[in-house]
């Protein structure tokens, strides 16, 4: 034999049973770093995988269980449209219909992605990203539109950002669909890709404030806190479903970073204006003059607000309500008036107290000197919000019309 012809034959041989195995083996990844790969399993015999998972259970050092199964299986609806029941609400499981809404009005998500689609009409740098999310964040309408105008990412919020900031620099005008929780996992490419570079990427916030059924990992409660403290970055919340529009037709006039957070839900029916307008940056509005006692609200706390302005006006007590809009830049000049007008305050927002649109206006308050004004501020505290509706947890927080009510006696005593 001719030396070493054997020992490379040996080799080349191993070499290629290795690459088959990569190939033909879905674990050969796992079983490099050290895993010990079972699989792939049948994910719906329950039988076949107790017994798998106990004969895993002596296995030393890391092990995974590779189970593939199809989502929604064994329910005719769910396996023709396994979107449509990620998350769902009360349905008829004879037909598959979801119960009819108490609400007729349009969601906040389908505002925002029916006039996404009405502004990328007239300006050609409009696109869209989203991460795995576009059904949920209401894109699918700007897809049909615009498909080749739309990028998923996949489950790869951070990812999602920095491309955005990318195409900010070619001169496109990103907008970042995503729900205020998922949001948290990309703050560092907010500040770093996005703020820092003061690009005009537009944050579209869905499930802001509290989600209700969710449950305390998908409470958007914390945006507001997150966000102020970056430099270059514009944060606002609308009132309704009207104002939202106006505010993303803003956000695409403005030449920095824009975040726009709007609630889980149906819109209050708010009448929607035939033109979309552009709001002016950092500026509030009187909604409700009064003389007693003045509430500042933001966001979905500015109706309850008001229904509670209205409920005191017939105990003779006479409520100023102003919707803020703006949680950064705060309208300074507004605030200032108010609290040089009323001596009683109370500030309603549905997001932590901590460092929260209240902390901002006492900020600024306490930076201009004053003083002599009692104020109460509304919000999340310092705890993490568990499962419930939206509206238990509003009414537990006392965020909604009677817990203003009650706040705005007390001040009152």
């Amino acid at each position: 034999s001719i030396p070493g012809i054997g020992e490379h034959i040996v080799k080349f041989s191993q070499q290629i049973e290795e690459s088959l195995k990569t190939f033909m083996v879905p674990g050969g990844l796992f079983e490099e770093l050290g895993f010990t790969y079972v699989g792939p399993l049948e994910g719906h015999r329950l039988d076949y995988l107790i017994k798998n998972f106990q004969n895993v259970r002596g296995l030393e050092g890391p092990v995974l269980v590779h189970v593939i199964t199809k989502k929604g299986k064994g329910y005719k609806f769910a396996e023709e449209k396994p979107l449509s029941y990620h998350g769902i609400a009360p349905f008829d499981v004879e037909t598959g219909q979801a119960h009819a809404s108490a609400s007729v009005f349009p969601a906040y998500t389908e505002i925002f992605g029916k006039t996404l689609v009405e502004l990328a009409q007239d300006d050609q740098r409009l696109v869209a990203i989203t991460a795995a999310m576009c059904e949920g964040t209401g894109l699918e309408q700007f897809q049909k539109a615009f498909p080749q105008r739309l990028y998923d990412v996949g489950i790869a919020e951070q990812h999602a950002v920095t491309f955005a900031a990318g195409l900010a620099v070619e001169g496109f005008l990103p907008v970042v669909a995503i729900y205020s929780t998922f949001l948290q996992r990309a703050y560092d490419q907010i500040l770093h890709d996005v703020c820092l570079q003061n690009l005009p990427v537009i944050f579209a916030i869905d499930r802001a404030g509290i989600v209700g059924e969710d449950g305390a990992t998908h409470q958007g409660i914390f945006d507001y806190s997150y966000l102020r403290s970056i430099p270059n970055l514009i944060v606002m919340a609308p009132k309704d479903e009207n104002e939202l529009r106006h505010m993303l037709k803003t956000a695409v006039s403005c030449r920095s970073p824009v975040s726009l957070r709007y609630p889980r839900g149906k819109g209050v029916g708010a009448k929607m204006d035939k033109k979309i307008k552009t709001l002016k940056i950092g500026k509030g509005e009187v909604l409700r003059k009064g003389s007693d006692l003045a509430v500042i609200a933001i966001g979905a706390t500015v109706y309850p607000a008001l229904a509670a302005a209205e409920k005191m006006a017939g105990e003779k007590v006479s409520v100023e309500v102003i919707n803020a809009r703006f949680v950064k830049p705060i309208d300074s000049a507004m605030i200032l008036n108010t609290a040089r007008s009323f001596k009683k305050i109370i500030i309603v927002e549905e997001n932590v107290l901590q460092g929260g649109f209240g902390s901002a206006v006492l900020e600024m308050l306490a930076e201009k000197s004053v003083g002599n004004v009692k104020i109460k501020r509304l919000g999340i505290p310092d705890e993490f919000v568990e499962h419930a509706t939206q509206a238990q947890l509003r009414h537990k927080y006392g965020i909604d019309e009677e817990g203003i009510i009650r706040a705005i006696k007390q001040m009152l005593k």
